[in-house]
């Protein structure tokens, strides 16, 4: 199982961060991300639910397996295999904690999955060069950083 592992800090508050991302359910601060919600209903902090959403002009679903107020994080797994990129078992954590020497945000996103063994090194790369870094990036702009 390969891990991809991403960090960074935002000018905001732990609190203003996570009040950006908790809803599961919003998704459009992600880069390319141009429409998100929850399916049959569900509130963005509904362990089991799934959000829809529309990126680069093509839908994907991701289900919620584990939401926290108190520790600011989420984890979720793709419901489908992803084409594009073939990871299977994909499993990604999102987590914001507080920086209390000058009261900032430490944002950490990883994600495990299986994948062919010669594609391992390519998508790990992908995700902590290009994935993780573009998508907290329009974050980061959407919050004013």
């Amino acid at each position: 199982m390969a891990k991809a592992y991403y960090s960074t800090v935002f000018a905001q508050t732990a609190d203003e961060v996570w009040a950006a991302i908790r809803d599961f359910g919003r998704y459009e601060w992600a880069s390319g991300v141009t429409e998100s919600y929850m399916e049959d209903g569900k509130s963005g902090d509904a362990v089991g639910g799934v959000r829809s959403f529309r990126s680069n002009n093509k839908r994907e679903r991701q289900r919620l397996l584990a939401h926290s107020d108190l520790e600011r994080f989420y984890t979720f797994e793709f419901c489908d295999p992803l084409a594009a990129a073939p990871m299977l078992n994909y499993q990604a954590t999102l987590r914001v904690t507080p920086i209390t020497d000058g009261n900032k945000a430490f944002v950490e996103w990883w994600g495990t999955f299986d994948c062919e063994p010669a594609e391992q090194d390519r998508r790990v790369s992908f995700l902590i060069t290009e994935g993780f870094p573009k998508w907290l990036g329009t974050l980061r702009v959407q919050l004013g950083g």
